[in-house]
């Protein structure tokens, strides 16, 4: 399995018996997992999206968005409690303008999941976590279906 480190991108190769475990990056030393999601910005996003091999969810958001407030510690709690199962990240909308005309994104927060760099699954507005973890577990049921 491959997993790009959220400190500074390398592409690091952890073997499927131990995807459970922490694991640091071969180049900077940092954890792989630190149950917090990774901030992506417009030169980061497409490799962060194309070289992890699990699922990545971001989540596109903004400061003013009272909406975003409100499922930022919803978004790093499941994290926590996901972080080997999806890799979730972040993108500040208001840094990223040109990431996220390109992308289509309408409104905040946007949650879209990613497979291998393909969009499976997008949703509009804040949802608290039963609900989050439930559309993730539909996003995944979807993934193990299409392969």
């Amino acid at each position: 399995m491959h997993y790009t480190c959220p400190s500074c991108g390398a592409i690091n190769r952890i073997p499927a018996d131990k995807q459970q475990q922490q694991g640091q990056c071969g180049r900077c030393q940092h954890d792989l997992f630190d149950g917090h999601p990774v901030e992506l910005d417009e030169h980061s996003f497409q490799r962060f999206i194309d070289k992890n091999d699990l699922p990545v969810v971001v989540d596109f958001w903004a400061s003013w968005c009272g909406p975003c407030k409100m499922m930022a510690p919803i978004f790093t709690q499941v994290c926590g409690q996901l972080q080997h199962q999806l890799r979730f990240a972040k993108v500040n909308t208001e840094t990223a303008q040109q990431l996220g005309a390109r992308l289509g994104i309408r409104s905040i927060p946007t949650l879209i999941l990613y497979y291998r760099g393909q969009e499976i699954d997008r949703l509009a507005g804040a949802l608290p976590a039963p609900q989050f973890q439930q559309w993730l577990q539909q996003g995944l049921s979807k993934i193990a279906r299409n392969g």
